[in-house]
């Protein structure tokens, strides 16, 4: 079974270089506060900035939920990450499901283009993922976009650091 990739594509009123920050560096300023793994409150999410690096979310008491690992970091133009949340929202070492971000220059703007892809690794659940994650990156791409383009200062997620 093949299932299809998930793509979104959105313009935001940066170049490349501050988007892909944005993106990587700033994302618990925008990505909403219910997408959590965690029971732990959220307080940061992190991303090293390297391959094989660690990213996922940080919690009140310290605790980290990890989401998956950096495959590919190539600012300002790509950024290639393993998304590995299991169809129970919880992080599983053996799924990998890509999530791939490009950052592509128009004029003084940049495209940004997300590609979740790889959703029948899901295995039995890839069909209720792939229709549960089509419905959420719209309002997470959206949320990044608000900040980029200046109409979010910090999402009421980072209200708490």
């Amino acid at each position: 079974m093949t299932i299809a990739p998930i793509h979104r594509t959105i313009e935001v009123a940066v170049p490349p270089e501050r988007a892909f920050e944005l993106f990587s560096t700033r994302m618990h300023d925008w990505w909403p506060i219910g997408h959590s793994i965690s029971d732990d409150p959220r307080v940061a999410i992190d991303m090293a900035p390297q391959v094989g690096g660690w990213w996922g979310q940080i919690g009140e008491n310290g605790t980290r939920a990890q989401w998956g690992k950096v495959l590919a970091w190539n600012p300002p133009g790509q950024l290639l990450l393993a998304w590995q949340i299991n169809a129970e929202w919880q992080f599983d070492p053996a799924l990998v499901t890509e999530l791939e971000l490009t950052f592509t220059p128009v004029g003084m703007n940049t495209l940004v283009t997300l590609e979740h892809r790889d959703l029948e690794r899901f295995g039995e659940s890839a069909e209720k993922m792939a229709e549960q994650l089509r419905n959420g990156w719209p309002g997470v791409v959206q949320a990044f976009a608000d900040l980029a383009n200046g109409r979010l200062e910090c999402a009421p997620a980072c209200s708490t650091k």
